[in-house]
């Protein structure tokens, strides 16, 4: 069975309706999706808004916005006819040569060539997994001091860490285990390296995800640490660039950032547990020792003596006989 057709059933498919010839660099409208050959339907546009073929208006003012090449169709028409494609590319090249001036498409695509290369090499610069080349960014870095900084609850001020060594030396010295149990929460531990260099597009939240990996239980919790600089709170997704140029350009690298993790209720039990798990009666002691002051009000009542309800229950009978 022959399935072959005559090439002139399809020529009013594959024609420009203005010029009459097959298509050439095919653009469509947009709005009626009619197409036509690119120089034909833009000289059109020159002069009208309108669509040569169902006259529909394109656009008001900017109809040149509204039309956009056609590859398919394109791609069909060249495949159909035999040798429009390389007659067409013939004829243009002959056009610009005679005119001494060079080929638009010619340029285009020695440009996809140059970005084409120009991506290759980027891409040969890019470390691989299995070789032995530099890992290192090639962003912009900036280096970081990052100190631990708490509220003193009870003068109501903030101090870092360096300056409280000695309120904790004395407060490891006294007997109450409940002091210990407060000042355990409110030191909490600092970075063994404080000192970080990173790119400047990482933000404060990932500080706060790093924080949290090194110093707290779970990376789940990097939302209950804050962090300052210049004793104003940064937000979440500020970079570091912009930290550093808004509140560190005037003043000598490295950038110093202060980080204040969150009281938690996990790490009171978890310290409780610590405490409770010492053993001996001096672990024991200091559980009592914590216990609240309502606890030790409740048992005081309990421990009253027994002439104090002698008293009322004797007052009561004489209220009674009275009576």
């Amino acid at each position: 069975m022959n399935k072959s057709c005559p090439l002139r059933t399809l020529n009013e498919m594959i024609t420009c309706k203005i010029c009459h010839g097959y298509l050439i660099d095919a653009t469509t409208v947009t709005e009626c999706l009619h197409t036509f050959c690119k120089s034909c339907i833009v000289k059109h546009l020159e002069d009208s808004n309108v669509c040569p073929e169902c006259e529909a208006m394109i656009h008001q003012s900017h109809p040149l916005d509204y039309i956009a090449f056609d590859r398919t169709m394109q791609d069909l028409v060249y495949k159909i006819v035999p040798d429009l494609e390389s007659d067409e590319y013939k004829r243009e090249r002959k056009f610009y040569t005679e005119r001494g001036l060079p080929c638009p498409k010619d340029q285009a695509l020695e440009q996809e060539s140059e970005e084409k290369r120009a991506a290759e090499a980027e891409a040969a610069m890019t470390p691989d997994a299995n070789t032995n080349m530099d890992f290192h960014r090639f962003d912009e870095q900036v280096n970081l001091l990052l100190e631990c900084k708490y509220l003193d609850e009870k003068n109501g001020n903030e101090t870092n860490h360096k300056g409280s060594e000695k309120s904790n030396s004395k407060e490891e010295g006294e007997e109450n285990g409940q002091s210990k149990l407060h000042s355990t929460n409110k030191h909490p531990l600092m970075l063994k390296k404080k000192f970080l260099r990173c790119s400047s597009l990482a933000t404060v939240t990932h500080l706060k995800k790093f924080i949290a990996n090194k110093l707290l239980t779970s990376l789940d919790r990097y939302k209950d640490i804050d962090i300052m600089c210049n004793d104003e709170p940064l937000y979440k997704d500020h970079t570091l660039k912009f930290v550093y140029v808004t509140r560190w350009r005037t003043k000598e690298p490295p950038m110093r950032l202060y980080y204040i993790p969150k009281e938690t209720v996990s790490d009171k039990d978890d310290i409780s547990d610590e405490l409770k798990g010492s053993g001996g009666a001096k672990g024991d002691q200091k559980i009592i020792d914590s216990k609240p002051y309502h606890a030790m009000k409740d048992n005081s009542i309990q421990k009253l003596p027994s002439t104090t309800k002698l008293g009322q229950s004797t007052t009561t009978a004489m209220r009674r006989s009275v009576v």
